[in-house]
């Protein structure tokens, strides 16, 4: 289970072909899945529009451990925050499929910009997502309990599906848990009917109680 739906272009209000002129007479290149494409404390020299694929950011510390930030896809950028403050890269990137992508300089941004005003205003609206997404996972990881945060995560991940493919790793990871938290935490939604669990599956069954878990439903509400 993975954040696919970072935001999407039509959530911004913002064309579908508005990030076109990032491309405009450049190929993409193409990377194999698992490609590092930069690490956390380098150099921000480029930012990276998705032609096709999909690229996973994360954060990790001195043990190894990591912290999902986003899985983006097709049509989406990436590494755009520190390109624009010149500071090193927070977070680390990988790709998770083949993907091709095209990387935007600060001469080739500067010239896209030049000729093409609106593409300014569509980045400023998408650094302000960025900023507000990221601040809601803050909030998240700061106030709320763990099995609200996976509640949350949870039903994000179902919408409108029945069925998930996941593991409790790739939960963990995500709320930033341990496995055995997420294994706890999955049992006692089993047992109170809310899923049923399966090999690197959940099925959804009670999705009223589980929106009472996320506190989007007052407890008890029909």
């Amino acid at each position: 289970m993975k954040r696919e739906d970072y935001f999407t272009l039509s959530e911004l209000q913002l064309p579908e072909d508005i990030w076109s002129p990032l491309a405009l007479g450049r190929r993409p290149v193409r990377y194999a899945p698992k490609h590092i494409l930069y690490v956390q404390n380098s150099p921000a020299e480029q930012f990276y529009y998705i032609v096709s694929g999909r690229v996973r950011t994360y954060i990790s510390d001195e043990n190894g451990a990591e912290k999902l930030l986003t899985d983006y896809r097709s049509g989406s950028l990436f590494g755009e925050a520190a390109f624009f403050d010149q500071r090193p890269r927070v977070s680390n990137a990988v790709t998770l499929t083949e993907c091709q992508l095209i990387s935007v300089n600060r001469e080739q941004i500067t010239e896209i910009i030049r000729s093409n005003p609106d593409v300014a205003m569509a980045l400023l609206k998408y650094l302000a997502r960025t900023v507000r997404l990221l601040s809601d996972q803050l909030d998240d990881a700061t106030f709320l309990q763990a099995d609200q945060r996976l509640a949350r995560l949870l039903l994000g991940a179902f919408a409108g599906q029945r069925t998930i493919r996941t593991s409790q790793e790739e939960l963990a990871t995500t709320i930033g848990v341990t496995r055995v938290t997420v294994s706890r935490i999955l049992n006692d939604f089993s047992r109170r009917g809310i899923l049923e669990t399966g090999y690197r599956s959940l099925t959804l069954r009670d999705e009223t109680l589980l929106r009472e878990i996320a506190g989007e439903l007052p407890p008890g509400r029909d």
